[in-house]
């Protein structure tokens, strides 16, 4: 009778008001509410996304052109260049063209779209000649280059590119306070330039292509000969040389046995505390030991 009682209470706690999923109120209220919360965030998502839609499907280029400056100010690029895309026929050839055109360079520079800033930076100084935004159009065209400017690793077109454009924005605008940057910009590219070509004749180096080597790091003393690495260029070359020298044919030692010891003479008397002048010193003797074995071959024959 008592077990009786106990599961009689348990099954009347179990079918209560409150805890019943058949009964209970709280269920339905809690779905209905989770419901009215999504349907507030797609309903918010949907007029938001229909605000833009309107402006962009309007057909009225003057909102649209209106909405897009604003979203330019605003710094929404992606917004700003959709709705320049759209009034750019309409305003061609009109004075806000000018405005339409500058603005929507910028908005691919500052999403970072620099191979088309460059392009409609170029565009807009080549068509706008007398604006009074021609200096800063032409600037940003290279330093949209410069941003394109990859580690020395890589290939350096736009790095070339953007050297050549600085340099000529320099000669056209020599007092512009932009040209002390655009020194700056062609120093820091020309050094990145500088490290690719001394690793390319380092590497012919490190791999026994000593022909290479040299012709490589003798255009490097050539086009950079202020370089800082002038000691270390030179020994390359001398070694190289050197190298070269004691593997070549019978034929061909004579001359560049001569060649190796001109160049360590040159070497010595410009780098006298180098740490390459014991090996320096070396080479210049075997020089003149290889030289003399070459000449009493001759004398033999």
């Amino acid at each position: 009778m008592e077990n009786q009682a106990m599961h009689k209470s348990l099954r009347n706690h179990v079918s209560s008001p409150i805890l019943s999923n058949k009964n209970s109120t709280f269920a339905p209220a809690m779905k209905s509410y989770i419901s009215i919360i999504i349907l507030s965030v797609l309903f918010l998502a949907t007029s938001c996304k229909t605000e833009f839609e309107k402006i962009r499907t309007s057909n009225d280029p003057e909102l649209i052109y209106t909405k897009a400056n604003n979203f330019y100010a605003e710094g929404d690029y992606y917004k700003a260049q959709t709705l320049y895309d759209l009034v750019i026929p309409f305003y061609r050839g009109k004075k806000e063209a000018e405005t339409v055109f500058f603005k929507y360079a910028y908005c691919h520079y500052n999403q970072s779209q620099f191979m088309l800033s460059n392009h409609y930076f170029e565009n807009y100084a080549q068509t706008f000649t007398s604006s009074p935004n021609q200096e800063e159009a032409q600037y940003m065209a290279n330093y949209s280059l410069y941003k394109l400017s990859p580690n020395y690793k890589l290939d350096q077109t736009f790095t070339e590119r953007a050297i050549t454009g600085m340099q000529k924005f320099i000669n056209t605008y020599p007092n512009s306070e932009r040209t002390a940057v655009a020194t700056t910009l062609i120093d820091e590219m020309r050094a990145k330039q500088e490290i690719k070509a001394f690793e390319q004749g380092r590497l012919y180096y490190e791999i026994k292509n000593y022909k290479a080597a040299i012709n490589s790091l003798q255009s490097m003393i050539k086009d950079y000969p202020e370089t800082q690495r002038s000691e270390e260029i030179r020994w390359l070359i001398l070694d190289s040389n050197f190298i070269l020298a004691q593997n070549s044919v019978f034929l061909k030692k004579e001359a560049r046995f001569n060649e190796t010891l001109k160049l360590a003479n040159r070497f010595i008397k410009k780098y006298p505390e180098s740490v390459h002048i014991p090996d320096a010193n070396r080479i210049t003797q075997n020089c003149i030991t290889s030289l003399k074995e070459i000449e009493n071959v001759g004398l033999k024959e």
